[in-house]
């Protein structure tokens, strides 16, 4: 037995002289994503069609509604385009309704074949008589039903009765590629989340300083990094002992300056590391006025090494909103983990608010920290994150030897 899911693309749909490209991104992302498992795939206008043997169909699911480009997905019967097949499916799926609790139910027809004998109207009227002499306790509900039932009439005919919904936003790989710097706290996961539903694939940095900080903390980012590449498709994260950069920048004379200083480095690092692997863009986690580092003065001293451009997806969203994105994806328990990261630990008590540009980024200079911070790069550690990886983090599993494709490898 096989499940029939019918997938709504969104953004897509409003591309014109580049429909296609963005089509088949999102074409490719599910190919990539299933990889493993034994399915078809079909494109019709404005809709894809999935059909996939049934013991499959939770996990093709739960894949689908973190593919970002997906506005939803609905399990659908398919038939024929005759009314009494069509009645005799929005019964079966009224019945999965009413067994499930429903007690009233409205039916919306969308008739794009304009030869059904039928109108709209007329097609959700005969629908609805069926289900209600079959159902006799259901009631109609044109403003607030238990469910609703839609019928499609396009090339052929489907029906379904609810629809779970996707991340929206554009297919990954569409807008090239992003280096996310990625930390253990809340905020800057969700940032990678926000632009991966852009259509960015990411790769991330994590800076470490052992044994200032512990190989559990570089787990649980590890642990996040996975739970994005859920949205990513895969990821690749660079893992960059910046110890020594730390200390150099600790034995500077001005202690209330090292925030910055640790900010500028990375960045500097960050876009040794974006520019090796084709990033058009550094990511973070930043949000204004959130902490003494993140004040629009000390944004723009911090990003001064790096010529690429700064995707701050956070920079107008409070903290509270920023939990709550963090629990949708499935961050937030894995950042509260009690790990800190090196920026908490080298911190200084009173840190500069509102910087003197030129004189800070002189200093920055005077530091001489190109060569150290290059070797940082050259010695970082490469981990692959494939998509069977996200998959664990949520108890799913896709055959390995079947996968073997780093999925975010997207062609960018």
């Amino acid at each position: 037995m096989r499940t029939f899911f019918l997938i709504k693309p969104g953004e897509i749909e409003l591309k014109l002289g580049n429909k296609h490209e963005f089509t088949q991104r999102l074409k490719d992302q599910i190919h990539r994503r299933l990889k493993g498992l034994h399915f078809d795939l079909e494109e019709y206008p404005g809709r894809f069609f999935l059909s996939i043997e049934d013991k499959d169909s939770k996990l093709a699911l739960f894949v689908l509604q973190h593919c970002p480009g997906i506005n939803g997905v609905a399990r659908a019967i398919k038939t024929d385009k005759r009314v009494d097949s069509i009645v005799q499916a929005a019964i079966e799926c009224a019945e999965a309704e009413v067994t499930s609790g429903a007690g009233s139910f409205k039916v919306e027809t969308r008739r794009s074949d304009k030869s059904f004998p039928l109108d709209s109207y007329g097609m959700s009227v005969a629908a609805a008589d069926a289900v209600l002499e079959r159902f006799p306790a259901l009631s109609v509900d044109v403003h607030t039903p238990d469910f609703v039932l839609m019928i499609e009439i396009r090339e052929r005919a489907y029906i379904y009765s609810s629809t779970a919904p996707g991340p929206r936003g554009l297919p990954v790989g569409s807008q090239g590629k992003g280096l996310l710097l990625l930390s253990g706290g809340i905020d800057s996961p969700v940032a990678g989340y926000m632009m991966a539903r852009r259509g960015l694939a990411l790769e991330s940095v994590y800076f470490h300083t052992y044994p200032y900080t512990s190989l559990e903390a570089q787990r649980k980012v590890e642990r996040l990094a996975a739970r994005v590449a859920i949205w990513t498709g895969g990821m690749h994260m660079w893992a960059v002992p910046f110890t020594e950069v730390q200390q150099a920048i600790a034995r500077g004379p001005r202690e209330e300056a090292n925030t910055l200083m640790l900010r500028m480095a990375m960045m500097q690092a960050s876009e040794l590391i974006a520019r090796h692997i084709h990033s058009r863009a550094i990511v973070t986690g930043e949000s204004l006025g959130q902490v003494a580092s993140q004040t629009a003065e000390n944004m723009r001293l911090a990003q001064s090494p790096a010529s690429l451009p700064v995707f701050r997806p956070l920079i107008g969203i409070d903290k509270e909103e920023t939990i709550s994105l963090a629990r949708h994806i499935g961050t937030y328990d894995i950042s509260i983990l009690p790990y800190e990261d090196c920026c908490v630990l080298f911190s200084p008590k009173h840190p500069i608010l509102k910087p003197d540009f030129g004189e800070l980024l002189a200093y920055f200079e005077s530091l001489e920290l190109g060569n150290v911070i290059k070797t940082s790069v050259e010695n970082a550690e490469e981990k692959v994150l494939h998509f069977t990886d996200a998959l664990k983090e949520y108890g799913y599993q896709i055959d390995p030897g079947n996968h073997e494709q780093t999925l975010m490898d997207v062609g960018v």
